[in-house]
């Protein structure tokens, strides 16, 4: 097996956490409890509503940051076949990635929550089981990313901590213009 693989048997054996990894596991809860924490008392309408500018809204944020977080995991454990090329994506393609920052009627607020809650284990597992925290693998073809550029499962942790926190941001100014709630302060 190699430093990118893990067995089910792997993930099942799990250590406590102490040290770098800990540090991790808390900063991931720390961000992810500050993104749901904007959805409270929010019905699926709320959810789905724009209160900005943008194209963003709460229930959007929440499924968008679990597919992020999935998809990051997934390339740790598989490389970067585990992710699209985005360079090769077509119109319809992209369209349907939009749908990703929206909560679709047929959508839950509770049901994509309790989807992010599941991602968020697994990714907290993976944490703990991950033999090598400096395994990499090279980046997936993207626009953004520079070719040939490699990110170890460290760097890749780091991004979805960087990536939760900026989106509880985004989240937090979202609700504040739907309601006045705030986070913080």
């Amino acid at each position: 097996m190699t430093s990118n693989e893990l067995s089910t048997r792997e993930l099942n054996e799990r250590p406590s956490l102490t040290g770098e990894r800990a540090d991790l596991v808390e900063t991931l809860a720390k961000q992810r409890h500050f993104l749901r924490f904007t959805t409270r008392d929010l019905t699926d309408e709320q959810a789905r509503l724009r209160s900005t500018a943008g194209e963003l809204c709460l229930g959007g944020l929440i499924k968008h940051v679990t597919k992020v977080e999935r998809g990051w995991r997934d390339f740790i454990l598989n490389g970067p076949s585990a992710m699209p090329d985005v360079t090769a994506m077509t119109d319809a393609d992209w369209a349907r990635r939009a749908d990703e920052f929206r909560l679709l009627p047929e959508e839950t607020l509770a049901g994509v929550l309790a989807d992010y809650a599941e991602e968020a284990r697994r990714t907290d597992e993976l944490v703990t089981a991950l033999p090598d925290l400096d395994a990499a693998w090279p980046l997936p073809k993207a626009p953004w990313f520079e070719p040939g550029v490699q990110w170890s499962a460290r760097r890749v942790l780091l991004h979805i901590v960087a990536e939760t926190a900026q989106h509880a941001g985004h989240a937090d100014i979202i609700r504040e213009s739907l309601d006045g709630a705030k986070s913080m302060g």
